[in-house]
């Protein structure tokens, strides 16, 4: 009867850790708004912060609210494309592919994408100090 409490004890362990999953690695890419022309290749430019209606930090809200920036591509010093981007809880999994257009292959696994700093009551933020935050599987 031992040994067979001894063998349950073993097989229950070992499934049990078995479970655990391995913590992903998230590395972090900062967009902001300024642009360095020399680069070759994709570059992302937050180029305007056209609205932030997401419920400050310390409120309680009905609706969630979004942020609408407007993003700028370039490739090899050329401007690809303008794009106006909304970050809301609808459209996550479509921002993410649409970054992960123009990002390097190391960092196209997106795990997160958002507009930063998040608004706080009674705190007005410059649009200069907005930037997107994009966190990545490495």
């Amino acid at each position: 009867m031992k040994k067979l409490l001894l063998l349950f004890l073993i097989i229950f362990n070992s499934l049990a850790f078995a479970q655990n999953t391995p913590k992903e690695s998230i590395k972090y890419v900062k967009i902001t708004q300024k642009k360095c022309l020399k680069k070759s290749g994709y570059q992302i430019v937050l180029k305007d912060l056209v609205s932030d209606s997401r419920c400050p930090e310390g409120l309680a809200c009905v609706w969630a609210g979004e942020a609408s920036v407007i993003v700028s591509v370039y490739k090899d010093s050329k401007l690809v494309e303008d794009n106006t981007i909304v970050f809301s809880m609808k459209n996550i999994e479509e921002n993410k592919q649409w970054f992960s257009k123009y990002l390097p292959v190391k960092q196209r696994k997106i795990k997160t994408v958002g507009v930063f700093p998040y608004p706080k009551q009674g705190v007005v933020v410059n649009k200069k100090d907005y930037y997107i935050k994009i966190g990545y599987i490495k």
